[in-house]
């Protein structure tokens, strides 16, 4: 029950935090408020899962799920992306959806690869 408890806590500051940064206006009719976004979460995600290997018990199984599973599952949207992908398909702007969809997938992986290399590089050593 205090795993669930925590994991429904970080989703709730995480979509509580997805829908503050969404209500900033970008001045553009291209969905990139949703790719900062998955962006963000996905170098937080890499970040956590590669803290949570170098310093093994240094986040608690319940840190864990409440930032992994509860924030960053909360923060991010890959439902967004897809029905925004969409939209842009059924305006007839395929390249663009194309684009975004191929941008959004390769950044967001790239994000994870960040989050984990400065873990890695912010972990202390010794």
């Amino acid at each position: 029950m205090t795993e669930l408890l925590c994991v429904g806590a970080g989703g709730a500051l995480g979509a509580m935090g997805r829908y503050g940064l969404g209500l900033i206006p970008l001045g553009s009719e291209l969905p990139l408020m949703t790719l900062l976004i998955n962006f963000l979460g996905s170098v937080a995600i890499g970040a956590i899962v590669e803290t949570s290997e170098l310093a093994a018990g240094a986040l608690s199984r319940e840190a864990v799920l409440f930032l992994k599973v509860g924030l960053c599952g909360g923060f991010t949207t890959f439902s967004t992306f897809s029905l925004e992908t969409l939209g842009l398909i059924e305006g007839g702007q395929y390249a663009i959806a194309g684009a975004y969809a191929l941008v959004s997938v390769v950044l967001c992986v790239a994000g994870v690869l960040v989050g984990k290399v400065l873990a890695r590089a912010l972990m202390p050593t010794g």
